[in-house]
C-alpha cells in the first residue's frame, strides 16, 4: 500500500448500502426473506447486520422463513465459526 494511502478498517457504512440487501432476490426457490438474511449475513459486519435486521423487520419480511428442508436462518448458519453474534441479533429481533 502506498504511504499516502490510509488503510480503512471498520468504517461505518450508511443506511442506503445496508438497505440494498433488501432488494436482493433469490434465483431459485429459496424464500425471499431467507435469501435476504443469508446475503446480509455474508456481506455485512455484525453492527451493520443488526441495523439491516431493523430495516428487514420494518419492511415486513419474515425472520422465521424456512427453506424447502425446513431450515430457518439460524439452522443454516449455526455451525459457522462467526455465527453466534448474528444468531443473537435474530433471536433478539424475534422477541
Amino acid at each position: 500500500m502506498r504511504k499516502d494511502k490510509q488503510q480503512v478498517i471498520g468504517e461505518e457504512i450508511s443506511d442506503e448500502p445496508i438497505k440494498l440487501f433488501l432488494a436482493v432476490e433469490p434465483a431459485d426457490a429459496t424464500p425471499p426473506s431467507l435469501h435476504k438474511l443469508v446475503k446480509a449475513y455474508r456481506g455485512l459486519r455484525i453492527n451493520d447486520f443488526e441495523r439491516f435486521v431493523g430495516f428487514f423487520v420494518e419492511a415486513g419480511y419474515d425472520l422465521d422463513a424456512k427453506d424447502a428442508q425446513g431450515h430457518d436462518f439460524i439452522a443454516l448458519i449455526q455451525d459457522q465459526r462467526q455465527a453466534e453474534p448474528y444468531i443473537e441479533v435474530i433471536r433478539a429481533a424475534r422477541g
